[in-house]
């Protein structure tokens, strides 16, 4: 393989001491949900499908027979109406179902890790970058709202969120080019990300289940939504502007003109995401449909940079590799959610609270329902399950209060978004973490105290919420 064609690929960065290793964090809170099993009682409410996901039918919960004995210990097929502790052979056996559960979106960032080799490989993506430098002058001042704006809309207008892995290495790139921290390049991605998906003003990923549960209509009270996003990213804006503390000496900044042949690499990068999002929203494409347009994609930049065919499937599988862990990552956190979905127990977790909750004032209720999908949040990542698991049991519980259901579903929300900020057990959120080489703790105390903030302002929010009747 010839210089010019070696793969750009950033060496891994070995772990400071103390630091947490995502994949121990995984076992251990899959061990915690082992755990719980043999702990909470289980049970169970009617389903309105078959369905794994299908949502629960409110007043039907039943607590079921567990026995909790040394058979417990050995792992058998589940038989209806009848409950077990889920055995510790689980920590090994969940993982392949979770990756199993998980392939499509598993899949989809191998593919997506492979694309970026090869543009990083052409030389187009550096040159982009240091384009987009020369002409903002390198001010963060610029190209931090700008870029939190157009991530965030992304995020809470369309629902992007794996998506953004594409770009985490790309603007980490960008923040070392301007003498910036990798956690500054990373939070502005996160951050962005993850608050547009809290406000979530027309996301159709939790909007277009959660609403037509309690029997709103879709998309609606999204004035409200979108003052807290506005709102919300303001601060987060402000929380990476200081953050952007020069940490090593900025390279040169040029303002040559891109070659013809890196234009037509970036506009086949700039094509590729927007046929993900048009696909995405108005087509239908899910991960596997993802994945075939970053391959596709991979094969036009490989051919435009004249890459040999040899050279270019070699540079595609280095960046596979790159995606590795955060493709594990993400199956393991599934596998936290295929133990507790064996032990069923979730059911229970979610009966004990709304039966805790009736009769309190309604401008309580609020902020304890968005508490309730916090906890939740940190046993089941995946939005739509959650949605199709809680909402149905406590949306009732909180009309009775007098919490109309659009305030339930943005307890929801909120809860949801602010805890995906820092669930250990959020395998996107690791993944995040992996693309971008930064461990767990540090990131944790990055963003605990702007996690603090916004929790106590989405209290007042909720109470707000239930004072102006929304």
């Amino acid at each position: 393989m010839s210089e010019a064609h070696k793969p750009v690929i950033p060496a891994s960065r070995p772990q400071r001491h103390g630091a947490l290793d995502p994949v121990l964090m995984m076992l251990a809170a899959m061990l915690l949900a082992i755990a719980l099993t043999w702990i909470i009682p289980s049970g169970r409410h009617d389903r309105t499908s078959e369905k794994e996901n299908a949502p629960v039918v409110a007043g039907t919960y039943r607590e079921l027979p567990k026995s909790l004995g040394i058979d417990g210990l050995i792992p058998r097929e589940a038989r209806p109406n009848v409950a077990r502790p889920v055995s510790p052979v689980a920590l090994a056996t969940a993982i392949p179902e979770g990756l199993k559960r998980s392939a499509p979106l598993i899949f989809m960032i191998l593919m997506l890790g492979g694309m970026f080799g090869v543009l990083r490989a052409t030389g187009a993506l550096d040159a982009g970058i240091q384009r987009l430098i020369g002409i903002s002058r390198g001010d963060i001042r610029i190209l931090v709202p700008v870029l939190m704006v157009a991530l965030s809309a992304g995020s809470t207008f369309l629902g992007l969120i794996s998506e953004y892995l594409l770009l985490i290495p790309i603007v980490i790139a960008i923040a070392e080019k301007l003498g910036r921290s990798r956690m500054f390049g990373f939070a502005l991605v996160t951050l962005a990300a993850k608050i547009g998906y809290l406000a979530s003003v027309t996301s159709p990923v939790a909007l277009l289940i959660a609403q037509p549960i309690v029997g709103v209509p879709v998309f609606s009270g999204l004035g409200f939504r979108l003052a807290i996003w506005l709102s919300f990213l303001a601060i987060a804006i402000f929380v990476v502007l200081r953050a952007g503390r020069v940490k090593t000496a900025p390279e040169p900044i040029e303002t040559e003109p891109l070659s013809h042949r890196h234009l037509a690499i970036l506009l086949i990068a700039g094509t590729a995401i927007a046929a993900l999002v048009y696909g995405s929203i108005k087509l239908g494409w899910d991960d596997g449909e993802f994945s075939a347009l970053f391959l596709a994609s991979s094969a036009a930049m490989a051919a435009v940079a004249r890459l040999k065919p040899a050279a270019a499937a070699h540079i595609f599988v280095d960046g596979m590799r790159m995606m590795m862990l955060a493709a594990l990552l993400v199956g393991m956190g599934r596998a936290v959610e295929v133990i507790l979905r064996e032990g069923q127990i979730l059911d229970t977790i979610i009966e004990a609270v709304s039966v805790q909750i009736k009769g309190l004032s309604p401008i309580i209720v609020a902020p304890i329902v968005m508490g309730v999908e916090m906890v939740l949040t940190l046993l089941i990542p995946s939005t739509s399950a959650k949605a199709a698991l809680s909402i149905p049991v406590l949306g009732p519980i909180a009309a009775s209060a007098g919490v109309s259901g659009q305030s339930t579903v943005l307890a929801f929300l909120l809860g949801n978004g602010l805890v995906n900020m820092l669930a250990p057990t959020s395998g996107m959120l690791l993944a995040y973490l992996a693309a971008a080489g930064i461990p767990y703790n540090q990131w944790f105390r990055f963003a605990f105290p702007l996690f603090l903030l916004l929790t106590g302002l989405s209290v007042l929010v909720m109470m707000l919420a239930v004072v102006i009747g929304y």
